[in-house]
């Protein structure tokens, strides 16, 4: 959970159209500047840094809490949504049986995101 003074790291690939969407209306929505985001597809961008690699961050989202710890798939968007006041939202998101679905449907999509999204090369879809 994100307070009013902490700030969520978000890493996100600036070559996707999709997430470049969401980026952006994040990025609208974050009136206190409580997100940090990271492109990890810019050039001076190094995931090593992070203990990653660069492959980890392209196959499904991940972010970083204020206190270092890394979190990934749905739960990023749950961090993210909360610290834009999408609270109640993000609390029924929570629920069991809503829960699954969104980890699984999230799953579903960050396994073939680059195929979805018209990124692959000679009908190859790998994240390097």
């Amino acid at each position: 959970m994100i307070s009013e003074t902490q700030q969520f790291e978000v890493f996100y690939d600036g070559d996707c159209p999709l997430c470049l969407r969401e980026i952006k209306f994040l990025r609208r929505k974050d009136k206190h500047d409580r997100i940090r985001f990271t492109d990890i597809a810019a050039s001076d961008f190094s995931a090593a840094e992070l203990g990653k690699s660069h492959g980890e961050l392209m196959a499904e989202i991940h972010g970083r809490l204020a206190d270092g710890t890394f979190v990934k798939g749905v739960e990023v968007f749950r961090n993210l949504y909360e610290a834009v006041g999408f609270g109640p939202v993000v609390m029924a998101t929570r629920l069991p049986v809503i829960r699954q679905i969104l980890d699984l449907g999230y799953w579903a999509f960050a396994k073939n995101r680059l195929r979805l999204t018209g990124r692959c090369d000679d009908g190859k879809c790998s994240v390097s």
